[in-house]
């Protein structure tokens, strides 16, 4: 058995040093049909110029809108099968890429599995960026990509940055990627084992210390529709990226209020001793405010204390792991490209 995995190991190694990679293209969506229309050709240009193959495989996240049966309506060159996987219900952008690479990862095998947005955003002259940068590292690290610049309005960079100093206050990780990314086999091997991935793709991959780097990109132009996502499933997407390192914002809250205990403590003593021991003015207000701190921040200290423990705690319990719940939540896998008649005349 040893052996066996030394091998796998090996002749992974091997393809991913060579040029004839298995790929898997994994595009989440919901109702964007419009822009996927015009996507997939853009991407099977951008993998032919690099002489690479790849299958897609559409991870429809309970659209309302039916798929148009022309989803692909011209021959494609390097990509050899287009597929979408039908989730049961609307999970989420996150839940539905934890959802697909776990599906890929059992039904798909493959060498890389690269994840994208289905709207342009993510270029597709950067999926070969991707996988290169992939293949020169031999697979030992997600790549991620990390946009040099954001595109959107004033107000949007502004809470954008208010929520990158946030996540790093309270996690420690900075904020540089999205999900537009290459993976191995071997990592998402372990991905499918994570369960904080049903709520953050990249966080998850972060907080499993899966080892990673970045490239930088641009931010593509969208290619069709409007988005759909709201202000409120923006912050519910941050928020989310912070709930998977739970434990650590628990202990650091934990940590800055014994801080902010101490420090309150230490002003209401040096007000006293001033008071009972020197000459100096003393507000009578100043006394009975400091005492009200350290009140206040004794309770802060007890409520992170109790938070924390909760924390900590619950990290024995089991919750979703996508390698044995995914199924249960698939509907059916439906091949768009080849469609089934050519390929019964190729055969």
């Amino acid at each position: 058995m040893w052996q066996a995995d030394v091998s796998d190991v090996l002749s992974r190694s091997i393809v991913m040093a060579g040029s004839n990679l298995r790929i898997v293209v994994a595009i989440p969506v919901f109702n964007d049909w419009d822009a996927l229309r015009l996507l997939l050709p853009a991407l099977d240009d951008a993998l032919a110029i690099k002489a690479m193959r790849a299958t897609v495989v559409v991870i429809d996240d309970g659209s309302t809108i039916d798929a148009p049966r022309a989803l692909v309506d011209r021959p494609l060159r390097a990509l050899g099968e287009v597929e979408i996987l039908r989730v049961a219900r609307n999970l989420g952008h996150q839940r539905a890429i934890a959802i697909g690479l776990t599906f890929v990862h059992q039904q798909r095998p493959c060498d890389v599995v690269v994840v994208m947005d289905g709207d342009g955003e993510d270029r597709p002259e950067d999926v070969p960026r991707l996988v290169d940068e992939l293949a020169s590292v031999d697979g030992a690290e997600v790549v991620f990509a990390a946009r040099l610049r954001r595109a959107e309005g004033m107000v949007f960079r502004a809470f954008y940055a208010l929520y990158r100093a946030t996540h790093r206050v309270l996690t420690g990780v900075a904020v540089r990627v999205g999900n537009f990314s290459a993976m191995s086999h071997r990592h998402l091997s372990t991905f499918v084992l994570v369960s904080e991935a049903w709520n953050h793709y990249a966080a998850a991959i972060f907080h499993a210390r899966i080892p990673h780097r970045s490239i930088p990109t641009a931010r593509g132009a969208r290619l069709g529709g409007r988005p759909a996502m709201r202000f409120v499933d923006l912050v519910s997407h941050g928020l989310s990226a912070i709930a998977v390192f739970s434990d650590v914002v628990g202990v650091r809250v934990l940590l800055g209020s014994v801080a902010l205990f101490v420090t309150v403590l230490a002003l209401l003593i040096a007000t006293v001793l001033i008071r009972l021991c020197t000459s100096l003015a003393i507000p009578g207000w100043a006394t009975y405010s400091s005492g009200l701190l350290v009140v206040l921040s004794s309770q802060l200290l007890m409520v992170a204390f109790v938070g924390a423990f909760l924390v900590l705690n619950g990290r024995n319990d089991v919750s979703f792991i996508p390698l044995r719940d995914y199924a249960t939540f698939v509907r059916e896998v439906v091949r768009v490209y080849p469609p089934v008649d050519a390929a019964r005349r190729d055969g």
